[in-house]
C-alpha cells in the first residue's frame, strides 16, 4: 500500500506541472497519454502540421503508473494508450467513451483477428483500437545458454545461471512467470498460491543481475546477462543488435497483452482525438511507428508491407499455437492489488 501511494503521489506531483494549459478547454490542441519510447517522436509533428492541432504530450513508465497519473485527475486527458488490463479496469469504473468509428476510416486497416483478441477486454470492440500486441518471454544469449534450456521458465531458476539473470520490474509479469512456474493462472486471488509464488521469487532472487523495464534489451545486446524475462517486441529489438540472442515462450504459457487506445472520460476535444486515432491507423503513419517502437502491429496494411522474413518472425509475430497457450491479465480488485502490492515490496526489500 506503502508503494502505491508513493506512485499515486509521484503522478501528482508529474502531473502538476501540465495542469494550468491543460485543464483548461482549448479546442485547438490534443492531449495525449502514452508509454515511454512507443511513438515515433516525427510524427507528433507531421500531425500538428497536417491538423493545424497542438499535441500536448505525456508518458509513463508502468502501466500501474499510468492508472494513478490518469486518476490524479490534474490533466484531462483526450487519448490515452495503455495495457489491456488496466483498460477494463478504467471501463468498469465507467472511465471511458465509446469511440465514433464513422470519424475513423482508417479503421478499417485493422486486423479483424487481433479485434477478436480484443474482445478478452473490450466486449464489442466499441471503445479501444489495439495498437500493438505480444508476449512475455525468455530472451537468451545463445554462447551461454542451450536453448533446449529455455522451454520452462524453470530457467530462469537455475544456479548456474547466478547473476546473469533479469527479471521485469514489474509486479504483475515478474510474479506470472512464477504463477504459470507454478501451474496457475495469473490472474489468481488465492493468498495462498500468491504467497507461494513469493517464495517461489524469493528462492530465485539470489540469482537475479536485476530487475529492468527499458533497458532489458540494451542490456542483452551488449551481454551483460544470459537471460532474461522479456516482452517479445523488446527481445525482437534486441536480436536486431545481436545475432546471439533468441527468444522462447515457456510450454507452461505465458502473458499475451494488446496495449490499445481508448478516449478517456475526461476528453474535451473528442473530435480531435478522434482525428488523431484515424491518423494512428493510417498505413503510412503504422508503419513509422512499426519500425521505431518494433512491436507486433494488429495493422494489416503494414504487415502486407513487410518483408517475408519479419512476417514469420514468430518473436515479433507469434502464432495462434503460442497465442492461444497465454492469458490476458484480468484487474484484480482492490484488496489483491494492496496484497499484490506488499508481496512486491516483500521481495524488494529481500
Amino acid at each position: 500500500m506503502k508503494q502505491w501511494k508513493l506512485v499515486f503521489l509521484s503522478a501528482v506531483l508529474c502531473t502538476f506541472f501540465l495542469t494550468g494549459c491543460a485543464s483548461k478547454n482549448d479546442p485547438d490542441t490534443v492531449t495525449i497519454l502514452n508509454y515511454g519510447k512507443y511513438f515515433e517522436p516525427g510524427l507528433l509533428d507531421q500531425f500538428e502540421e497536417e491538423t493545424g492541432l497542438t499535441v500536448k504530450y505525456e508518458e509513463y513508465e508502468s502501466p500501474e503508473e499510468m492508472y494513478a497519473k490518469y486518476k490524479a485527475g490534474s490533466i484531462h486527458y483526450d487519448v490515452a494508450c495503455t495495457s489491456d488490463y488496466i483498460i477494463q479496469k478504467l471501463h468498469e469504473e465507467g472511465e471511458t467513451l465509446e469511440i465514433d468509428f464513422e470519424n475513423i476510416p482508417e479503421f478499417s486497416n485493422i486486423d479483424p483477428k487481433y479485434l477478436n483478441y480484443c474482445k478478452n477486454f473490450d466486449a464489442d470492440n466499441s471503445f479501444t483500437i489495439p495498437y500493438f500486441f505480444g508476449t512475455v518471454g525468455i530472451l537468451y544469449n545463445t554462447t551461454m545458454v542451450d536453448p533446449a534450456e529455455t522451454d520452462t521458465w524453470s530457467v530462469l531458476w537455475d544456479k548456474k545461471y547466478s547473476g546473469q539473470i533479469i527479471m521485469e520490474n514489474s509486479v504483475r509479469d515478474t510474479y506470472m512467470a512464477a504463477q504459470k512456474l507454478l501451474g496457475v493462472s495469473c490472474n489468481t486471488t488465492d493468498r495462498d498460491v500468491l504467497d507461494r509464488s513469493l517464495d517461489l521469487l524469493l528462492e530465485q532472487k539470489p540469482l537475479v543481475y536485476s530487475y529492468l523495464s527499458d533497458e532489458t534489451a540494451d542490456w542483452m545486446a551488449a551481454g551483460n546477462a544470459a537471460l532474461a524475462e522479456v516482452y517479445s517486441g523488446e527481445a525482437a529489438y534486441a536480436q536486431s543488435l545481436n545475432e546471439d540472442l533468441a527468444f522462447s515462450v515457456p510450454k507452461e504459457g505465458s502473458n499475451m497483452w494488446v496495449d490499445a487506445w481508448f478516449i478517456p472520460k475526461t476528453c474535451r476535444n473528442k473530435k480531435n482525438a478522434e482525428l488523431f486515432l484515424n491518423f494512428l491507423c493510417r498505413p503510412d503513419a503504422a508503419m513509422e511507428n512499426f519500425d521505431y517502437v518494433y512491436y507486433a502491429t494488429p495493422n494489416k496494411a503494414v504487415f502486407e508491407q513487410l518483408d517475408p522474413e519479419i512476417q514469420n518472425d514468430k518473436t515479433i509475430f507469434p502464432d495462434s499455437e503460442t497465442l492461444d497457450n497465454c492469458e490476458f491479465f484480468q484487474p484484480l480488485d482492490e484488496i489483491t492489488t494492496n496484497y499484490y502490492t506488499e508481496l512486491w515490496e516483500a521481495l524488494k526489500a529481500y
